[in-house]
């Protein structure tokens, strides 16, 4: 058993146990409070030697407190170990971009009208062809009458396929016996005195001539 002198030697040593752990407590709360918020530059202090102190870096010291030159720091001045807080920039950009403008459908153009030919147009064909046909038969008859197409056909004076005047050969040609010859003499002749071949064809109808 331990008597009574034992007893109060314990104590004592429990109580210098518990009284050095508060000491160490309050220094470094004393520390982090120094950290946190304002300390003096000493005589012999420099950035290294406060930043294993204050466990925290020399750039942190820096940035920090505004500091241009880290290897120059007085006495007295007055340094703050704590960390700024960031400031997160915000600007007025819009979380969402805004919807581009919705265009409206480009609408097809309306196909044109397929380009008709005009009546008239046909008409005319038509009719050029009725007529160039009946131009032929008018001339054809002509021939048919006059002399059966003989280029060697003769009525006192009148000579050839159309049977053409001394006067109208020497105006018109179609004294040879060449059939184009004499075709082309009678076709000169019926334009120049009828117009037209249907028009000495109705003449020769009504008068036996042309």
């Amino acid at each position: 058993m331990l008597n009574f002198k034992q007893s109060l030697t314990i104590a004592a040593g429990v109580a210098g146990a518990f009284a050095f752990g508060a000491t160490n407590v309050s220094a470094d709360t004393t520390n982090a409070v120094n950290a946190s918020t304002d300390y003096v530059v000493q005589s012999g202090d420099t950035l290294n030697k406060l930043s294993s102190k204050f466990n925290v870096t020399v750039d942190s010291i820096v940035n920090n407190n505004n500091i241009t030159d880290a290897n120059l720091i007085v006495v007295g001045q007055h340094l703050s170990f704590a960390e700024k807080a960031k400031t997160v920039e915000t600007n007025n950009q819009p979380a969402v971009a805004p919807a581009a403008p919705v265009q409206a459908p480009v609408q097809q153009q309306q196909a044109a009208a397929p380009v008709q030919q005009a009546p008239v147009a046909v008409a005319k064909t038509q009719t050029t062809t009725t007529s160039t046909g009946s131009e032929s038969s008018a001339l054809s008859s002509l021939i048919a009458r006059e002399s059966s197409g003989n280029v060697n056909a003769t009525n006192g004076q009148y000579y050839g396929i159309g049977q053409l005047s001394p006067q109208a050969r020497a105006q018109y040609g179609g004294n040879s016996t060449d059939y184009n010859d004499q075709l082309n003499a009678m076709k000169s002749y019926i334009s120049a005195r009828y117009g037209s071949a249907e028009n000495a064809w109705a003449h020769s109808q009504s008068s036996g001539w042309y």
